[in-house]
């Protein structure tokens, strides 16, 4: 049997070039079978394949491809890329792109709400050394840090801190950039998301209840 994901990869990103040339709803509507075909019927599949291999209860989002564009100066109707996300029971997130310009794969948490900002910031003295070991034994094989929001650390944190980069975050992500040419996406994917188990976890344990 075919890989089904084997030109996930290629047929997105021709799909969403086009699409970045053809903005418009006409042209949409037109290639629509071929977007389900190519794109959403694959994506979905590969949610439900690596949500089983993430545990019950983990949540899955294909991200729709039309733009809210009510509050935008940007009337374009549709994003130019495919955006993937799993969620599990204990919060941890899990996430896969394909654009034009990018292959990447990712995890942690893309936000905090106020609560569990709060929470994260009040135990980063305690639990954030342990996060810190896992963020750099990952950026050293190669992984990429999200860039923090805040330009000091919030208290206790004071700058200098070797937590202060972590100080400085409302999220919280690491990415594996990958080739357009990848083609066993479902290996690759299984593979990144086992890197960030560790990491993952001393993350939940920050923000846990």
């Amino acid at each position: 049997m075919s890989d089904p994901f084997d030109q996930l990869i290629l047929e997105a990103r021709t799909f969403l070039a086009e699409l970045a040339a053809n903005n418009s709803r006409d042209w949409f509507t037109a290639q629509k079978p071929r977007y389900e075909a190519e794109l959403k019927r694959p994506a979905e599949m590969l949610l439900d394949q690596l949500a089983a291999r993430l545990g019950p209860g983990t949540a899955t989002k294909l991200f729709r491809p039309q733009r809210d564009v009510r509050f935008s100066k940007d009337k374009t109707p549709y994003h130019t890329h495919l955006h993937l996300l799993w969620t599990t029971p204990e919060g941890a997130q899990y996430f896969f792109g394909v654009s034009p310009d990018y292959v990447t794969a990712g995890g942690g948490r893309m936000g905090f709400d106020v609560k569990t900002l709060t929470r994260y910031r009040k135990r980063l003295a305690r639990l954030g050394p342990a996060l810190l070991t896992e963020i750099e034994t990952l950026v050293g094989q190669g992984a990429r840090l999200s860039e923090p929001e805040l330009k000091r650390p919030a208290p206790p944190i004071a700058p200098g801190d070797p937590l202060a980069d972590l100080a400085r975050r409302k999220s919280l992500t690491l990415w594996f950039d990958h080739d357009a040419g990848l083609t066993d996406v479902l290996a690759q994917l299984s593979s990144d998301f086992d890197r960030l188990t560790a990491f993952q976890a001393a993350l939940s344990a920050l923000l846990a209840d």
